[in-house]
């Protein structure tokens, strides 16, 4: 990255405005999983809800001032989103590997926290999309091509292996080193939300990176999906309504430990 460039990066990161927008950003992003932390209830309980983040955008477009609150979450996530990206280009002393291993980490959740926080705005602007639908549609293009279920299952291995990364740092209590957590039961509270948060996600995209990684093998895009199409296959399993609760609860955990992270999490780098 070019030494001007970088430097930029570097002013943006320091800006206090924008780092005012990225803490808002994680606070948007907790409000996000609350509401599909309760739209999986929802399901789990016998609701016909679009359980993803479109299905939440969608309910909430629904709702009085939905969309003022829609436009709201749409700054936040583009904020969050710009945040993670600076993060991968602004710090300085790493070598080279450490870099390319920060942008590997950063630039992806950046660009997903973008494409989410565009979501939110043309739902606010009256679209009313459905990633479902899109994830199958998607999925049924790739397979079209030569290499297509390699390239669809080395997707859904990605996906697994992100959620399993994501049940890793929640056993494993990392988050804490981007955050300060306060002392006492506040802390305890906190680190017992961001535990549970993390495994619960972690495991919603573990079964969403083995729905693509089947569809890749059995050539069969609708079984491919993102979130929804999750929840579905938990609640079509032996105690499943039950299952999905749990993991409903579980992003219910992690948007508290989200919203919270918007007060204690390090915005230095």
């Amino acid at each position: 990255m070019p030494s001007t460039a970088r430097t930029a990066a570097r002013d943006a990161e320091a800006n206090p405005a924008f780092r005012l927008a990225a803490r808002a950003g994680y606070a948007a992003n907790g409000i996000l999983h609350l509401l599909i932390g309760g739209l999986v209830i929802a399901v789990g309980l016998g609701a016909q809800e679009d359980s993803d983040q479109t299905g939440a955008f969608r309910a909430l477009a629904a709702a009085p001032l939905g969309a003022a609150a829609l436009w709201a979450l749409a700054i936040g996530l583009v904020a969050l989103g710009g945040w993670h990206l600076l993060q991968a280009f602004a710090p300085r002393r790493l070598s080279v590997w450490r870099r390319l291993a920060r942008v590997l980490a950063e630039v992806p959740q950046g660009l997903v926290f973008l494409a989410i926080g565009l979501v939110s705005a043309s739902v606010a602007l009256g679209a009313r999309p459905r990633a479902e639908q899109a994830a199958e549609d998607l999925s049924q293009g790739v397979l079209t091509w030569p290499i297509g279920g390699a390239i669809l299952g080395a997707v859904g291995l990605a996906v697994a292996g992100v959620g399993i990364g994501f049940v890793w740092m929640g056993l494993r209590r990392s988050f804490h080193s981007k955050m300060r957590t306060p002392d006492g039961p506040r802390g305890f509270a906190l680190t017992a939300l961001g535990v549970v948060g993390f495994v619960a996600k972690g495991i919603a995209l573990i079964v969403v990176g083995v729905l693509v990684v089947t569809a890749a093998i059995r050539v069969e895009p609708d079984t491919a999906g993102g979130l929804d199409g999750a929840v579905a296959a938990v609640v079509a399993l032996p105690l499943g309504p039950f299952l999905a609760c749990l993991v409903g609860l579980g992003f219910l955990a992690y948007g508290v430990f989200t919203v919270f992270r918007a007060r204690y999490a390090r915005l230095d780098v």
